[in-house]
């Protein structure tokens, strides 16, 4: 059976790559950040990259250096150096995902998206994969994972099959994805979802009138969107879906 997202997941809204924001000295996927998404009762929403020694980061980007105090490829480098890779804005490394899961402690719910690793929503995966169900081990909190590629997302379903799995999801514009059309216009109809046991969608804001959108919910899928900005923005996404992740200001709790 498609396990399915618990409950909290459709409650408070969710922190993207946790509540950051570097002018305080939380930068993204930082443990301020998700310090202070736990102090403000969200749920958090973290990435995860792969390091030299694979194991699973909690980081957004492929590259160092936006983020870091550092330069080229997060997957070249081991884990140990990483930790001690400042980020920018911040006082601190880069953390593990184990790090991250004794910190939230089921706190609140938590949502991981596993960064596609094929360079192409390929099937050339699995190590990172690998990594996040080594840490997720004895993990008793609510928990999610999603990726982008569904491939991905499949591995998982093998990995920790008692874990809600769901897609991320998009309209897949050609100046935003630097991927063939063909990957592009398969993954925009979202095909996946049944095969690789998903039970939810995140979707892009900007698309959520997507009809195969309202299919999926129609046919009970969970509908998450990303990523919203304001007020104005989330008034628009609950409309279709049932909850948000959120970033650049205080998202209202529901009720």
């Amino acid at each position: 059976m498609t396990p399915r997202l618990p409950a909290a997941f459709l409650g408070a809204p969710l922190a993207h790559r946790a509540l950051h924001d570097v002018t305080d000295g939380r930068p993204e996927n930082s443990r301020a950040a998700i310090r202070a998404a736990i102090k403000h009762g969200y749920g958090i929403e973290i990435d995860v990259q792969l390091s030299a020694d694979n194991q699973a980061m909690v980081f957004h980007d492929y590259a160092l250096d936006r983020l870091a105090h550092g330069t080229g490829p997060v997957r070249v480098v081991p884990a140990g150096t990483l930790s001690e890779t400042p980020l920018k804005g911040g006082d601190e490394g880069i953390p593990i995902l184990t790090e991250v899961l004794t910190l939230v402690a089921g706190q609140v719910p938590l949502l991981i998206e596993i960064k596609d690793q094929d360079g192409a929503m390929g099937d050339a995966i699995g190590p990172l994969e690998q990594a996040t169900a080594d840490a997720l081990q004895g993990y008793a909190g609510p928990v999610a994972l999603m990726s982008f590629n569904p491939h991905s997302v499949a591995r998982m379903g093998e990995l920790c099959p008692d874990i809600p799995r769901g897609i991320v999801t998009s309209s897949y514009k050609a100046a935003d994805w630097p991927l063939n059309d063909e990957t592009r216009d398969h993954l925009r109809t979202i095909p996946d979802f049944d095969r690789v046991g998903a039970s939810f969608i995140s979707h892009e804001i900007t698309d959520l009138d997507r009809p195969r959108v309202a299919d999926l919910k129609a046919k009970g899928a969970n509908i998450l969107c990303w990523t919203v900005k304001s007020p104005e923005q989330e008034a628009q996404a609950r409309q279709v879906a049932q909850n948000i992740t959120f970033e650049g200001y205080l998202a209202p709790h529901p009720g």
